[in-house]
């Protein structure tokens, strides 16, 4: 993202959409990332049961929130937003053990 503005200097919509498109690329870059780990969760876990753990799902929608309520972001959209990344994430790790 070094191409691009902070956000403070964009003056025109060019700058400010170049800079939230190389978000995008780092944020999709991050995810995949994320989505890595889930794979080794489904190789590390012993059965499909433990893939789905509610109480850690809510630590780490938990966590986002407060990060969210620490950068001076909406912590509620955050936290929706984590809950449908968790999810999407469980359902992604479900496949991957089943392939095992």
């Amino acid at each position: 993202m070094q191409d691009t503005l902070d956000p403070e200097a964009c003056t025109t919509m060019a700058e400010v959409r170049a800079g939230v498109d190389a978000v995008d690329r780092a944020l999709v870059a991050l995810l995949a990332r994320r989505f890595g780990y889930m794979d080794a969760a489904a190789r590390i876990k012993p059965e499909r049961s433990h893939v789905r753990d509610e109480a850690r799902k809510a630590q780490v929608i938990a966590n986002a929130r407060a990060s969210a309520r620490a950068a001076g972001i909406p912590e509620a959209p955050v936290g929706e937003f984590w809950d449908q990344l968790v999810e999407a994430s469980i359902a992604y790790e479900l496949e991957a053990f089943d392939r095992r």
